[in-house]
């Protein structure tokens, strides 16, 4: 009850569903009235109840549900917009990284176990680290490193800085996983990334499912809203900007027939589903 009561969008969906309900049980009652002739012997009653279907009404049928999803005929794709775990997703994957690729969790220093990487690393790798190093090189080896570090500026982790935007494609032909370096990992183990650099990074992703991804499904996170520090855009703004991109560059090649937009469900409270679900039928 509280998600349609705190937005504007969702009191006005609850409002119109009360008023449809409220006008289809007083044509009834009108009908019924002057066809058969009943007449009803307590109306205080009666009223009571009609405007309590109504109300019963108007909730069941304005209640946000744990996805938005819009069907597209040009180009012809489906977007879903769901609260879940990426990882239960029967789909190709899009896991962020940074310009480095660091995937140690340990202690939490470099790699927080939290997040998209950490999770990648423990629920698809079982915590082998090397195996998921070895294939992050393997994608990696036609990859020009745009710079290399020493070990006097960069104590810790990987090395070579790849341009943002670089895309390692890892995983088996059952599941691939995108990943994608849209933030810079400084020399203090803080990651960074800006609208810009996600926007850019968004372009070669598409490109590179387009060309990699024989058409199958994909599931990309939130990017940008946790350790990268995209402070300008909240969740609902970055969750549009993921899909204007998509569709943007779906016109010009084919990418995917269904895009899945996964929201954890720890930042349910922060999406508003009935708002993205406008979105999504005005685009």
């Amino acid at each position: 009850m509280r998600l349609l009561l705190r937005t504007s969008r969702g009191r006005t969906l609850l409002a119109s569903q009360f008023l449809i309900a409220f006008g289809l049980i007083s044509a009834i009652v009108q009908f019924a009235g002057q066809v058969f002739g009943l007449r009803f012997a307590y109306p205080g009653l009666m009223t009571g109840v009609s405007l309590a279907i109504c109300i019963i009404w108007a909730f069941v049928r304005s209640y946000p549900r744990s996805r938005a999803m819009r069907e597209f005929t040009h180009p012809d794709l489906t977007i879903v917009i769901r609260i879940g775990d990426i990882f239960n997703e029967e789909a190709d994957l899009v896991v962020g990284f940074s310009d480095t690729f660091d995937t140690d969790t340990t202690d939490n220093y470099i790699i927080n176990e939290s997040s998209l990487q950490g999770q990648l690393l423990r629920q698809t790798y079982g915590e082998d680290r090397c195996r998921l190093d070895r294939e992050l090189d393997k994608a990696l080896s036609g990859v020009e490193p745009l710079e290399t570090e020493t070990r006097a500026t960069k104590l810790k982790g990987k090395l070579r800085r790849y341009p943002i935007g670089t895309i390692a494609v890892i995983g088996s032909p059952q599941q691939k996983i995108y990943c994608v370096a849209y933030s810079r990992l400084n020399n203090e183990l803080t990651a960074q990334s800006s609208m810009n650099d996600l926007w850019v990074s968004f372009g070669q992703l598409w490109k590179v499912i387009g060309q990699r991804g024989q058409l199958s499904k994909v599931a990309i996170p939130v990017m940008g809203a946790e350790l990268a520090r995209v402070h300008s855009l909240d969740r609902e703004n970055l969750l549009k900007v993921i899909i204007l991109s998509f569709i943007a560059h779906s016109r010009t090649q084919p990418i995917c027939r269904k895009l899945t937009v996964v929201i954890r469900p720890e930042d349910a409270e922060k999406v508003d589903l009935l708002e993205m679900q406008a979105f999504l039928a005005a685009l």
